[in-house]
């Protein structure tokens, strides 16, 4: 079955457009979740939001957004106050400018999405400017409405389509100065140096995102799958993490040992769980996670 689509509008760069659709490109719905229970009686429990003086609860018609001028003084806002100030969506990615990939600091990244066209007429189209993109080896900056904000997106190519990241305005980015103020200006040369290099030398490898493992949620799904099947709750031991008490020395060690394991090395194998298991422990298992709504 085909995904559906989060946004459908337009992709415009000078006179040249096409109809696309954007898709979810990450997804936390495959994970573990977990209602909120009472213990003593096993029901499902249900948030309620409540007046802060009286105690009293307060029906969903009579909730409004409020803004803090002053501890404990607000000014409220009238749902259609908030919708009248939102900007409104022509359903058009207006491309600003192009630019090279690398241009954009990755901290200004924010969530990906994947671009593809939505109608067979704009296929020629898409294709021309994903095809333009590539061989020139930049991406594009649009902006756009999407959810309710005007968003400003990263689009480059990938594989027969495009992924469109909404970036982080600059707003939202913290300074770096502020994290790193306490770090001190130290030099590194000399023998310590060329150990760090070697010992990367041996290590490189390449990204492949099937080789991590979520070792939460694969611990999560077997607590469960041990709950449901009556068993002994699987127990994990704390790993040990040696105290590194001279920096040589510690270099040295790594150094004597980096050429026996390497990056990209055979990996034992992973104790799989089945997809049924997964599911089953999904729907057995009590969200208390909160879900992120698309802003």
């Amino acid at each position: 079955m085909s995904p559906r689509a989060q946004w459908k509008g337009y992709l415009k760069f000078g006179e040249v457009n096409c109809a696309v659709a954007l898709y979810t490109a990450v997804s936390t719905s495959e994970r573990i979740s977990f209602h909120t229970l009472n213990r003593e009686t096993g029901n499902r429990v249900r948030r309620e939001f409540v007046d802060s003086d009286t105690g009293r609860p307060v029906p969903r018609e009579d909730q409004v957004k409020g803004y803090e001028l002053n501890k404990g003084d607000y000014i409220a806002l009238e749902p259609e106050e908030i919708t009248a100030s939102i900007p409104e969506s022509d359903k058009v990615l207006h491309v600003k400018a192009f630019l090279a990939c690398t241009d954009i600091d990755d901290v200004y990244f924010d969530r990906p999405y994947y671009l593809a066209p939505s109608d067979k007429v704009s296929e020629e189209a898409f294709t021309l400017i994903r095809e333009g993109m590539r061989k020139t080896k930049v991406a594009a900056i649009a902006q756009a409405v999407l959810f309710r904000r005007l968003r400003t997106l990263m689009i480059r190519a990938h594989g027969k389509g495009l992924i469109a990241t909404t970036l982080n305005f600059d707003y939202e980015v913290r300074s770096a100065g502020e994290a790193f103020e306490d770090v001190p200006d130290l030099q590194i040369k000399g023998e310590m140096l060329d150990l760090a290099k070697h010992i990367i030398s041996t290590k490189k490898g390449t990204f492949d995102a099937s080789q991590f493992d979520d070792r939460y949620e694969a611990a999560l799904t077997e607590l469960v799958k041990a709950k449901i099947e009556g068993k002994a709750i699987p127990k994990r031991k704390p790993e040990k993490t040696a105290k590194v008490t001279d920096l040589m020395d510690a270099l040295r060690q790594s150094a004597a040992t980096a050429g026996k394991t390497k990056a990209g090395a055979q990996r034992p194998a992973k104790k799989s769980i089945s997809t049924s298991d997964r599911a089953r422990a999904s729907r057995s298992a009590p969200s208390s996670r909160p879900q992120r709504k698309a802003s």
